[in-house]
């Protein structure tokens, strides 16, 4: 115990710390009651300015590529594979 410190503010230190503590959780438990509860509502809630979305992607595109072309990138491949 602190010499120059009377046992009355000792007392209170520990009164205020203890109300802190109280304090901050019962912040925290509101703020988790209050996101979970905003974050079910955000899910049920469709943005009804966003067009529907398609299920599925864009078709794939191939382009055929001339013997020339096909002798080219197999070349290309073998350079690259002594690396």
């Amino acid at each position: 115990m602190p010499e120059h410190l009377s046992t009355i503010q000792l007392a209170a230190a520990a009164v205020l710390t203890v109300a802190g503590v109280v304090w901050a959780i019962g912040v925290l438990r509101l703020l988790r009651r209050y996101r979970a509860q905003a974050l079910r509502e955000l899910a049920a809630t469709r943005l009804p300015f966003l067009p529907a979305q398609p299920g599925t992607g864009p078709l794939r595109e191939s382009v055929e590529l001339t013997p020339a072309e096909q002798d080219a990138f197999a070349g290309l491949i073998r350079q690259l594979g002594h690396r």
